[in-house]
């Protein structure tokens, strides 16, 4: 997929990284190291992607729907 999100990090003043994504609500994390809070903002973005898809999935149960495959 060729989706590009905006990862933005800062500095804790008590130690480490806080990261989140701009554009995905509930998309956030923390890291001792830049590297980490990265490598934790990629996960938590794969995570907060499965639980809206298994949320959506619940709540089209029974529905008459399209399903189809959107890459942007």
């Amino acid at each position: 997929m060729s989706l590009e999100l905006t990862a933005i990090v800062r500095k804790d003043p008590a130690g480490g990284f806080v990261a989140f994504v701009e554009e995905l609500p509930g998309a956030n994390t923390q890291g001792e190291t830049l590297e980490e809070a990265r490598e934790n903002l990629r996960e938590a973005v794969a995570l907060v992607l499965e639980s809206n898809r298994a949320l959506a999935e619940q709540s089209l149960v029974g529905a008459d729907v399209i399903r189809e495959r959107l890459i942007a």
